[in-house]
């Protein structure tokens, strides 16, 4: 049970405490009627009532067992006497019945054979035992009562009931007080169960939410890495040229300038699509319309408007006919290789290879290759690749990444068209 739970629940016992037991209060850890820690919990108000009628009833029993030892001229005023003051001492236990329940009925076996004013004592931590302990000890208490509860009444005969009588009156006494008892523990265990299972059950739901909420967050993380940084990777570029050649023509700057312009209004139009997606829950219906393998004729255009000198070869049956994972896994792959291309080989022709069809595996290769001169490293973190490899997993795909024999770099993709 988590704590908010625990925390709602609470007040609900507490306002109820006197109606439940003490034992169970602290079994369901609501911190009800609980002292220092390591410390019994102190009695509630049923357990305070339960106890004082549990006494007034071994009391009464105690009674009826003197009016019997007076009747009976056998009995010597001695053991009458001493019979009474057992009874009495034992009544004064009854308090102890909650604390050690094993005890007191241990004791309780030998005292109640010898104390007749001690038989109902004898029969409440009977009871007790059996809400408290498992069946284990009332099976042995319970046993070693039901073998002196023959030598008892042979030895203390009734005179007004039969022997055979009394033997079958007291064991379905016994059985009865057991059973009951049983049933108590049995109905506790059933609550303590279904709190443990509600625990889990909570623990459960708790990690499969932070599991789906960790899965959302990955996918948002990817979705803006391969749409962003196509975008700011052009904004680098062209904001690059215009800083080290404030010289150039006025067409040329007026050109840059309109596609940072451009490509800023881009980002922030994929940006909100992320947002929307987020806000809205759901990852393919809410924007615009997710790239396919149709866009990608508009994506190497802007590449080649950057700068970048790409050769797109194209060989699909039906490109519109894809699949929309299979088109938007491919369109990610390119965009991204492209990316990385810019930014880590700035100059080297980009070779763009899409070929496949329905019913076979859609083959992407994007391959660089070698820069020309001594090129400075970009900072990055592989993040990227990890994403698209990723990506295409997803897809039911494969996807392969390294250098090319010539220095160059290639990334290869097999998705899956059926």
């Amino acid at each position: 049970m988590s704590t908010e739970k625990t925390a709602e629940t609470a007040p609900v016992f507490a306002e109820r405490r006197w109606f439940y037991p003490s034992a169970l209060i602290h079994e369901l850890d609501l911190g009800i009627g609980t002292t220092r820690s390591g410390r019994r919990p102190r009695r509630t108000a049923r357990d305070w009532a339960v106890d004082f009628c549990c006494f007034l009833l071994a009391v009464l029993v105690g009674l009826l067992g003197i009016q019997t030892l007076i009747d009976n001229p056998a009995v010597p005023h001695s053991l009458a006497v001493a019979d009474q003051v057992l009874g009495a001492l034992s009544c004064a236990a009854i308090w102890l019945r909650r604390r050690w329940p094993l005890g007191l009925a241990a004791v309780m076996t030998p005292v109640s054979f010898v104390s007749e004013t001690s038989g109902g004592v004898a029969v409440i931590a009977l009871f007790s035992l059996a809400v408290h302990r498992p069946f284990r000890y009332v099976a042995w208490v319970g046993g070693a009562h039901m073998v002196l509860v023959p030598l008892y009444f042979w030895w203390r005969p009734d005179p007004e009931v039969p022997y055979l009588a009394l033997l079958v009156l007291f064991m379905v006494l016994m059985g009865a007080v057991v059973g009951w008892g049983m049933f108590v523990r049995s109905k506790r265990q059933l609550m303590l169960s279904l709190r443990d299972r509600a625990r889990r059950a909570e623990t459960e739901a708790r990690l499969r939410a932070e599991q789906a909420q960790r899965g959302a967050r990955e996918a948002i993380a990817r979705e803006m890495h391969d749409v962003l940084a196509h975008r700011l990777t052009l904004l680098s570029v062209h904001a690059g040229a215009l800083e080290f050649r404030p010289d150039a023509p006025r067409e040329e700057i007026v050109r840059a300038a309109g596609v940072i312009r451009e490509s800023a209004h881009e980002a922030l139009q994929d940006l909100r699509e992320i947002i929307g997606v987020l806000r809205a829950g759901e990852s393919d219906d809410a924007g615009r319309p997710q790239p396919t393998l149709a866009a990608l004729d508009r994506l190497v255009a802007e590449s080649r408007e950057a700068g970048t000198e790409v050769a797109l070869d194209q060989r699909v049956a039906d490109s519109g006919g894809a699949p929309a994972s299979v088109g938007r896994a491919a369109y990610r792959i390119v965009q991204e290789a492209l990316t990385n291309a810019r930014k880590h080989a700035p100059g080297t022709e980009v070779t763009v290879a899409v070929t496949g069809g329905p019913g076979e595996d859609l083959a992407v290769s994007v391959r660089n290759t070698a820069p020309a001169g001594e090129i400075s490293p970009v900072p990055g973190a592989g993040q990227g690749l990890i994403g698209l490899t990723e990506r295409a997993t997803l897809a039911g795909g494969t996807l392969e990444h390294g250098p090319t024999p010539d220095g160059g770099f290639e990334v290869r993709a097999r998705l899956p068209w059926g």
